[in-house]
């Protein structure tokens, strides 16, 4: 097990659709938001975007999602996702994350989502290759 820390940061703003009855940001969509800066920290930070895994015949699944709120994002905030990998597994990592309201840096959730790296073909968990361990461990 390998335990990296490096943080990077994707900025994003609530949108309409994000909004739910409550007026504020759904629950579930908190989830999109660490997908989506993942997918874009995959390609700018770690120089191995998604299509790379692909090609190689590899993806990822969720094995396991924590999400603990605290303040709710309103329609308009812009905020920042920060996402570091705490471990590294011989299948999978845990890929820690806080999304913070940028206006003035308060954490409105934080949480970690466990991915465990599996054949496009078999739908099987598979040994993370050295060389991919190597470009995410930056």
């Amino acid at each position: 097990m390998v335990h990296l820390h490096t943080k990077f940061e994707t900025e994003m703003q609530v949108r309409p659709d994000d909004i739910d009855m409550n007026q504020h940001v759904h629950n579930s969509r908190y989830f999109d938001y660490v997908l989506a800066a993942r997918f874009d920290q995959m390609e700018r930070c770690y120089k191995m975007p998604m299509e790379e895994f692909v090609k190689l015949g590899f993806g990822w699944v969720i094995k396991t999602a924590f999400v603990e709120y605290k303040r709710p994002l309103g329609l308009g905030d812009k905020f920042v996702v920060r996402t570091w990998i705490e471990e590294v597994f011989r299948d999978g990592v845990k890929v820690h994350f806080e999304i913070l309201r940028k206006e003035n840096s308060k954490v409105s959730c934080d949480g970690y989502f466990h991915y465990v790296m599996v054949s496009l073909k078999t739908g099987r968990a598979e040994t993370i290759p050295n060389s991919i361990v190597q470009k995410y461990s930056i």
